[in-house]
């Protein structure tokens, strides 16, 4: 009697598990994005969110948690029920580099989140202000004049921490050199500052120069992917000029807090690389520059570790504190 009752309680559960499969998501989803409408996370987010509604039949609606680098939109989601009807679409910040410069953080991201797929990708670019445009035309010419005036050499960044704050760190780590890093509050005013030539250069992401490069108004040197952008193929990485080490893509993925049943979570990670394909969704940002990854929960997981490794020790090798 008692194996029978244990089979019977475990066909029970069985069932029970699958039955929650089919019926999710029978309720509106809330997609949290730890950053303020507008930004690339931010779009990424909602284009995603429509079409896993036209998908699956359901509400996918958008939440802004902004605050503190990410890390609060990451707390809530990490207290959330694993039940599939609380996601988070998130930049690398609160996953991959908060956890090194901010202490007492109330989640673990090795611990706290069930990894679903990276979205999208896009290498950052190094450019230079239109004031030194004239002189520097190659990296070699960066180079040289981080050499002659190190420290004085100034790098606009969209806040400590952030993607292209990093890659800064990194180059300068990787060619023995040093820049002059000046935070600001978001990338739009970095942008403004590099184009008035109130300050030298910038590692940017591509989508959020493209235009500016493509007018005329910066100038490209170098980008930091793996390889040449297509909506730059004439601008070289910088493996391609003898500096390597410092492949790098700001990137956006979507996770759910931890113990997600794994049900549900591969019901959602194919309606998740389907909706991240579709050409709706994926042509506007590849237009621009970005790069659709839509991986599998298994392969952001290990990316996850890895990114994390990588950034804790750029920024303890730099000694990076939050400014």
């Amino acid at each position: 009697m008692h194996q029978r009752a244990r089979n019977w309680f475990t066909g029970l559960t069985l069932m029970l598990a699958a039955g929650a499969a089919q019926a999710w998501p029978d309720k509106p989803v809330t997609m949290v994005v730890p950053f303020p409408p507008g930004g690339a996370t931010d779009s990424v987010a909602r284009a995603v969110a429509n079409k896993l509604g036209e998908q699956l039949k359901q509400s996918f609606v958008v939440e802004n948690k902004a605050g503190a680098t990410g890390t609060i939109g990451a707390s809530q989601v990490a207290r959330a029920a694993p039940d599939g009807y609380t996601l988070m679409v998130t930049s690398l910040a609160p996953l991959v580099v908060a956890p090194h410069l901010m202490k007492g953080l109330s989640y673990d991201p090795a611990k706290d989140f069930t990894y679903l797929t990276v979205a999208v990708q896009t290498p950052n670019v190094l450019v230079v202000s239109p004031k030194l445009a004239p002189s520097i035309n190659s990296i070699q010419d960066v180079l040289a004049l981080l050499k002659s005036k190190p420290g004085e050499i100034s790098f606009a960044t969209s806040g400590s921490g952030s993607s292209d704050h990093l890659t800064a760190e990194l180059f300068w780590q990787k060619t023995g050199t040093k820049g002059l890093h000046i935070p600001y509050k978001g990338g739009a005013p970095a942008i403004s500052d590099l184009l008035g030539s109130q300050v030298d250069m910038s590692f940017q992401n591509v989508n959020a120069v493209l235009p500016h490069i493509q007018s005329g108004k910066l100038k490209a040197i170098a980008i930091t992917g793996n390889k040449r952008s297509p909506v730059l193929p004439n601008v070289p990485t910088l493996a391609e000029l003898n500096v390597p080490g410092v492949e790098v893509y700001a990137w956006q993925g979507i996770v759910a807090p931890k113990n997600l049943p794994a049900d549900i979570r591969d019901k959602l990670s194919a309606a998740l690389a389907t909706a991240i394909k579709d050409p709706a969704v994926s042509k506007p940002f590849t237009d621009v520059g970005l790069e659709v990854v839509a991986n599998s929960p298994e392969v952001f997981t290990k990316f996850q570790q890895d990114e994390s490794k990588r950034w804790k020790n750029v920024i303890e090798t730099g000694n990076i504190t939050v400014q």
